[in-house]
C-alpha cells in the first residue's frame, strides 16, 4: 500500500513538472506575449548576438583567424537549427555550392552568371515550395539575406581578377584579390550578427573584423560597447513600442468588416497609422543585429573629420531621418540601408550599359520584389514605389525650376503646414504601398484597395500625366528667362 501511495505521488509530482515545463514553454510565452513561436525564437536568437559578441572580444579578438571562422559557423549554425531545424541543409548546401563554382569557375562571367541563376533559382524554389498565404518565418527568410551574400561574393571575386585601372573606385574596395577557403566562406555567411536578417556585408569588411583592424585603438578591443548599446536601447524602445500597439493595429483589421463599413477618410487615416506602424518590427531587427555588428567591431567605418570613429558600417536604418524626412526617397534611403546599397552597387550600377537609368531603376526593383518572393503584393509595392519616386523627383524638379512655386515653398511661416501635409500624404502612400506587400495574395490586397478606390494608383498617375504639361505652364524658357534678365 505505501508503495503503491508513493508511485500515486511520484506520477502526480511528476504530472505537475511536465505541466510547469509545459507553461514555461516558448509556444505559452509567445502566446502570452501575443506572438507566435517562430517569432519569439527569432527575437531570442537575434538577442543572443550579444553574449556571442562579448566571448568573441574577451576570447578570440586577435586569435587564429581559423578559430574565429569556426566560432561564426558553429554559433551560425547553431542558431540556424533552433530556428529552423534540420532545414538548416538548405544553407549549408547553398554555401558549399558557392565555394565550388568559385573554385571550378574560377573568375569569369560563367561563374558570375552561374553564381546567379543558382542561388536566386534555390530561393524562388524555396519560395515557391513554403508559399502560404500570411508571412510565416521559414528558413527563406535567412535564406535571402544569404543569397544576396553569395552573389556578391561572386561578383567581388570575379573584380579581383581585373586590371585595377579598370575597375571603379567602388568596385576596388570590395574587389577580393585571394581565393576564400571554405571555412572563410562559411564564416562570412554565418556570421551571428547578420545571418538571420542582416545587414549585407562584403568579404572584405568580414575579412578585416577576422584580422582585428576593425578597431578605433589599433592592436586593442574597438570601444565599442557604448555605440553598441545605443543601438540596442533604441531597438528596445521601438519593440516596446510595437508590442504595445500590435494587438490594435493589425493588418487583419484592413480586411475585416468594420475597416470595410468604416468612412473613406476613417480607412484612409487607419491605413496611414498602419503604415507607419507595420514597418516598427524591421526597425527593431535591424537596430538590434546593429548593436551586434558594432560590439564585434564589424560596424567599424573609419573615422571623421574630428577625428571621431565612425560605427555606422553596417546601420540598416537612419532613425531619426526615417522619423522626420517627409518625402518617399527620405524614407528608402533611412530604411533597409544595406540591402539598398547591394542592389546599387551589384545590380543597378552593373545595368549602366543599358544606357538608361530609368529602366536601370526599375529593373532594380523588379529584382528586389523577386526577391522578397512571388506574391503578386510585392511586385505592386515595387511597382508604387518605382511610380511614387518618378512623380516625387518630377514635382520637387517643378517647384525648383518654377519662380513662381518656388517664391510660395520658401515663405517661411507657411513650412509647417508644408511639412504636414507632405508627412500625410507621404504616410498615408507609404501605408497603401505596405498593404500589398504585408497582404501577399492579390484576393486580399485588391479588397483593401478596392475600398478607397485604389486612391494610390489613381493619384500617382494623375500626377505622372499632369505634371508635364503643368510645367510648361509653370516653368519658363531659357529665351524668355534671358530677356527678363
Amino acid at each position: 500500500m505505501a508503495s503503491a501511495a508513493e508511485g500515486d505521488m511520484e506520477a502526480e509530482l511528476t504530472r505537475g513538472l511536465r505541466w510547469d515545463f509545459q507553461d514555461l514553454s516558448l509556444n505559452k510565452l509567445a502566446t502570452s506575449l501575443g506572438a507566435s513561436e517562430q517569432a519569439l525564437r527569432l527575437i531570442i536568437s537575434i538577442f543572443l548576438g550579444y553574449p556571442l559578441a562579448l566571448f568573441y572580444r574577451r576570447y578570440l579578438f586577435y586569435k587564429d583567424s581559423y578559430l574565429i571562422h569556426l566560432f561564426h559557423t558553429f554559433t551560425g549554425l547553431s542558431i540556424a537549427y533552433y530556428n529552423f531545424g534540420t532545414q538548416l541543409y538548405h544553407s549549408l548546401l547553398c554555401i558549399v555550392l558557392q565555394f565550388l563554382i568559385l573554385r571550378l569557375m574560377g573568375r569569369t562571367v560563367t561563374a558570375v552568371l552561374t553564381t546567379f541563376c543558382v542561388q536566386m533559382a534555390y530561393l524562388l524554389a524555396g519560395y515557391y515550395s513554403t508559399a502560404t498565404g500570411t508571412y510565416d518565418i521559414k528558413w527563406t527568410m535567412p535564406h535571402c539575406v544569404l543569397t544576396l551574400k553569395l552573389i556578391g561574393l561572386a561578383m567581388d571575386y570575379y573584380d579581383g581578377g581585373k586590371d585595377q585601372k579598370s575597375l571603379s573606385s567602388e568596385q576596388q574596395i570590395y574587389a577580393i584579390r585571394g581565393v576564400p577557403s571554405l571555412l572563410e566562406v562559411a564564416g562570412f555567411s554565418y556570421f551571428y550578427g547578420a545571418f538571420l536578417v542582416g545587414p549585407q556585408f562584403s568579404m572584405n569588411h568580414y575579412m578585416k573584423l577576422v584580422r582585428g583592424e576593425l578597431t578605433d585603438v589599433p592592436g586593442k578591443i574597438p570601444n565599442s560597447t557604448i555605440p553598441a548599446l545605443r543601438r540596442l536601447a533604441l531597438g528596445l524602445v521601438y519593440l516596446v513600442g510595437y508590442t504595445l500597439l500590435s494587438p490594435h493595429i493589425t493588418e487583419d483589421y484592413l480586411l475585416s468588416d468594420d475597416y470595410q463599413n468604416g468612412s473613406f477618410w476613417f480607412r484612409c487615416m487607419y491605413m496611414l497609422l498602419w503604415g507607419k506602424f507595420v514597418l516598427y518590427k524591421y526597425v527593431t531587427c535591424w537596430l538590434v543585429t546593429e548593436g551586434v555588428c558594432i560590439l564585434t567591431g564589424l560596424g567599424f567605418n573609419g573615422f571623421d573629420e574630428y577625428g571621431t570613429a565612425k560605427w555606422d558600417a553596417c546601420a540598416n536604418m537612419k532613425v531619426w531621418l526615417f522619423e522626420t524626412n517627409p518625402r518617399f526617397t527620405g524614407t528608402i534611403a533611412s530604411f533597409n540601408i544595406n540591402t539598398n546599397a547591394w542592389v546599387a552597387r551589384y545590380f543597378f550600377k552593373r545595368l549602366k550599359f543599358l544606357g538608361n537609368k530609368v529602366l536601370s531603376q526599375g529593373l532594380s526593383l523588379l529584382f528586389l520584389a523577386l526577391w522578397h518572393g512571388l506574391h503578386s503584393g510585392y511586385l505592386v509595392c515595387f511597382q508604387m514605389e518605382f511610380l511614387i519616386v518618378i512623380v516625387e523627383r518630377q514635382a520637387a524638379s517643378l517647384i525648383r525650376d518654377s519662380p513662381a512655386l518656388s517664391r510660395l515653398a520658401s515663405i517661411t511661416v507657411l513650412q509647417p503646414l508644408y511639412y504636414l501635409v507632405q508627412q500625410t500624404i507621404h504616410w498615408l502612400f507609404m501605408g497603401y504601398s505596405m498593404t500589398a506587400f504585408c497582404l501577399f495574395t492579390w484576393d486580399k490586397w485588391m479588397k483593401v484597395y478596392k475600398s478607397i478606390y485604389f486612391l494610390g494608383h489613381v493619384f500617382f498617375l494623375s500626377l505622372l500625366f499632369i505634371l508635364p504639361y503643368v510645367r510648361k505652364v509653370m516653368v519658363p524658357r531659357k529665351e524668355k528667362l534671358k530677356k527678363m534678365e
